[in-house]
């Protein structure tokens, strides 16, 4: 039996209407970062958490975007909405901090980079904000506290927001239209961790 889980309703229907006929646009979301370098991992951790524990109507493609940086591009022609989950270095913010922002507002001002895959990103978005073709993109970022240490695993900041941390995500998928719902069987975060940190083929090494 599936179990309705809903955060609130969808704003809209996400579809469009090309000669009479309906048609669901393509919806992405997308986990960035270094699940070796801790914090870092977080939007990896996210999107696996994501993936494990709830199904959606329509359905999204979840990808791991690990540390690809400019290879990500293609993704941004290919889908029409699409939603990036990772870190976000700012010394102006608390650590644990969590902002929702368009491709516009994130690279509006100056940026703190602390990581090669942060810069990719911030750098990627830049070159496809220049293109024709770009998909509606939002990027879910939170501040992290160890983005050094050689770990898979979460700094006790960082773990103290990761339910809201979810659920600012999924609350963000919600308002493209699509239908959230929570599987039956659920992994908690150190399960998801424990599977980053222990790959196997059943689950494609990691994701």
């Amino acid at each position: 039996m599936m179990v309705a889980y809903l955060l609130d309703k969808p704003i809209t229907q996400h579809i469009w209407m090309i000669k009479g006929k309906k048609m669901e646009k393509k919806v992405a979301l997308i986990g960035s970062g270094n699940a070796f370098f801790k914090d870092e991992g977080i939007g990896l951790y996210g999107a696996k958490y994501i993936k494990e524990n709830y199904d959606f109507t329509p359905e999204i493609e979840i990808v791991d975007g690990g540390t690809l940086g400019f290879k990500l591009m293609p993704l941004l022609q290919e889908f029409d909405e699409v939603i990036i989950i990772n870190t976000a270095s700012d010394d102006n913010e608390k650590i644990g901090a969590i902002s929702v922002k368009t491709t516009d507002e994130f690279l509006d001002g100056d940026l703190i980079k602390k990581t090669a895959n942060e810069v990719e990103i911030a750098e990627m978005l830049q070159i496809c904000s220049l293109t024709d073709s770009m998909a509606e993109t939002t990027v879910i970022s939170i501040v992290p506290e160890d983005i050094i240490s050689v770990e898979v695993g979460l700094s006790n900041a960082l773990r103290g927001e990761w339910e809201n941390y979810i659920n600012i995500t999924l609350k963000k998928i919600q308002t493209l239209g699509i239908q959230v719902n929570k599987k039956e069987k659920n992994f908690s975060l150190d399960e998801i961790l424990n599977i980053f940190a222990n790959p196997s083929i059943a689950y494609n090494r990691g994701f």
